[in-house]
């Protein structure tokens, strides 16, 4: 089964939740920027979570399906349509053999992911299917998609093949069929200008009062120098009681980062293992998902938690996850 890439858009890459365990060798984690709507989009089509998943910044590609396949399509609201009409989100579809699935202008979100059952056939590297653009590894060549480009797909589950089943018999005159229920939406909290949740970072107290609270209570705007690897920050000036130099140490996703301009840096999929900047705050592993989708140019402002409070949100969120693949997994039991 094959997919080919008639028009690649701005950065449409494959990846999956990322490259774990060998940060002590320098290796990049790299993995969705979105991880919950790769999950969710994974779940709704019967793939592993892990599976890998197309990742479509800002203005998404032209894919023709050369053979059937069930997809979900979740993040942003990118304009997806299927043979010039329009897609929903957030739920399983059944494309039929020649359809051609293109996006169009962002309408919320900035980052969208497609997942087809089975997930895109590339070869593990490091164990993961995820892209490292920086480093040309892993996914398809280690690069964005280009047009022209064949994506070759692994076998799909029995949910897959069960729900493809059903869903190929229902109304055979249009280009896709897609379920009338939907998941995974109410879980993402997306807003234009969200409120980020963070816990207070390795050198916070080496920042003024003043700073210290203006971090907490003014808005910073993302600018257009951020990337996959992190988000650049505008906003008050992050000033230090005195000048003092850090030997650099681990970073993670979310970790935000003063250097000496005092303009805050966001650690995002593609960090660096270790980082020798101040840490003022730690973002809240819930609050990825909202700050992956949110476009340059737009206003973040943060609130501080506690340690406890992120790990109730987090287990509360995975909860939620888990009840989700349940119920999705329940309903096709009761269709067989």
């Amino acid at each position: 089964m094959t997919i080919l890439v008639n028009r690649p858009g701005l950065l449409t890459t494959i990846q999956d939740l990322g490259r774990y365990g060998l940060q002590q060798f320098g290796v990049i984690v790299s993995g969705a920027m979105d991880p919950l709507a790769l999950r969710i989009s994974n779940l709704l089509v019967g793939n592993e979570p892990h599976a890998a998943a197309l990742e479509i910044t800002l203005s998404g590609p032209a894919l023709l399906f050369e053979r059937e396949a069930l997809i979900a399509i979740t993040g942003a609201d990118l304009s997806a349509v299927i043979d010039g009409q329009a897609v929903p989100l957030w739920r399983p579809i059944f494309v039929r053999q020649g359809s051609l699935l293109e996006f169009g202008s962002p309408i919320r979100g900035c980052r969208g992911y497609v997942s087809v059952a089975g997930g895109f056939d590339v070869p593990l590297v490091m164990h993961s299917r995820s892209t490292y653009l920086r480093a040309r590894l892993g996914g398809f060549e280690g690069r964005p998609l280009q047009t022209g480009d064949v994506l070759n797909l692994r076998s799909a589950s029995r949910f897959a093949t069960q729900q493809t089943k059903i869903m190929s018999e229902r109304d055979s005159e249009h280009s896709f069929v897609a379920t009338d229920w939907f998941a995974g939406l109410d879980l993402a909290g997306y807003s234009d200008n969200p409120t980020i949740r963070v816990m207070s970072g390795g050198q916070n107290d080496w920042f003024e009062d003043e700073s210290r609270e203006a971090f907490v209570s003014e808005p910073f705007r993302v600018t257009q120098q951020s990337d996959r690897m992190g988000y650049r920050l505008a906003g008050p000036t992050l000033r230090f009681i005195q000048p003092r130099e850090l030997v650099s140490e681990a970073v993670t996703v979310g970790t935000v980062q003063v250097p000496p301009e005092g303009q805050p840096i966001i650690l995002m999929a593609d960090r660096p293992t270790t980082g020798g900047y101040a840490k003022i705050a730690q973002i809240a592993t819930v609050d990825i998902p909202v700050l992956a989708q949110v476009k340059p140019g737009a206003q973040i402002r943060f609130l501080t938690i506690s340690v406890e409070e992120a790990q109730e949100l987090y287990r509360s969120r995975e909860a939620m996850i888990r009840r989700l693949g349940c119920g999705i997994a329940q309903m096709n039991i009761e269709k067989q």
